[in-house]
């Protein structure tokens, strides 16, 4: 069955929503976050050697926040979206996620890929995130100094939150031993 105009508008509403998502949180736009998501969003991220897990707006804020600081390099590109639009104001999305963080304070480079499953729904005619989950496909983990260079950009120097401005966010994250 074809889609409809109406469809097809919120689709690539939606493509534009998770495009926001990624590039707040690479350049530390973080004043952009909290259009993005629902007051009662949830998320899970599965990781290699992590879980994270929480319920609502204010806690997906700080985690994101100080997760992505001043020490860190951010890169998340998100394709090959799969959107279905369930309702007039719900939806749902896979997205396969390629991203690199590399935490300078800590000497880690995380290179991963991800399926996301999104859940949206539109509120006051804007599109937000309601759920967003995602489950490791690929996460390799080494030192970063091991790549004998050093970076000659990094915005989050600039816009992500130094150590003073951070918050205690390890009540979130769940570690592998």
């Amino acid at each position: 069955m074809p889609y409809t105009l109406q469809q097809l508008s919120d689709m690539e509403e939606i493509k534009v929503l998770k495009h926001r998502y990624f590039r707040a949180i690479d350049t530390g736009d973080f004043a952009a976050l909290p259009a993005l998501f629902t007051a009662d969003v949830a998320c899970t991220y599965n990781g290699g050697t992590y879980k994270v897990s929480l319920s609502g707006r204010d806690a997906m804020v700080e985690f994101l926040s100080n997760s992505f600081h001043s020490g860190a390099l951010a890169m998340h590109i998100g394709s090959m979206p799969e959107i279905s639009v369930t309702g007039d104001n719900s939806a749902t999305g896979l997205w396969y996620l390629q991203d690199v963080f590399i935490d300078l304070e800590k000497d880690a480079h995380t290179f991963g890929t991800a399926i996301y499953t999104d859940a949206y729904r539109r509120e006051g005619g804007v599109w937000k995130i309601e759920s967003t989950y995602y489950d490791r496909v690929i996460e390799v983990l080494r030192k970063f100094s091991e790549m004998k260079g050093k970076p000659s950009v990094q915005r989050l120097a600039t816009t992500g939150r130094k150590p003073h401005e951070r918050t205690d966010i390890s009540h979130l994250i769940h570690w592998d031993e």
